[in-house]
């Protein structure tokens, strides 16, 4: 049996950016890490990922959640740093 620690190493993606994807999609995070694997294998799929990670960012603005919104910006900055295709 795989743990979420065995799937997270075959994943292209940090537990940060799978808990973003998480937050936005109202999902559990190891539902978000096979959405998040399978998106950044397909074409437009980083870019939805950034586009995830950015309506997070403006989601905690909202919220008046300011350390989210800087833990968030890590993030993107990190996925963006990794994923080319996602610019």
């Amino acid at each position: 049996m795989l743990t979420y620690e065995d799937c997270l190493g075959l994943c292209e993606l940090t537990p940060e950016e799978i808990r973003a994807i998480a937050e936005h999609e109202h999902i559990p995070e190891v539902i978000a890490m096979e959405l998040g694997n399978y998106l950044c294998e397909t074409t437009g799929g980083q870019k939805r990922i950034r586009r995830i990670i950015l309506e997070d960012i403006e989601a905690a603005r909202g919220r008046h959640d300011e350390e989210r919104v800087r833990q968030l910006h890590e993030v993107l900055g990190h996925f963006l740093a990794l994923h080319k295709d996602a610019a």
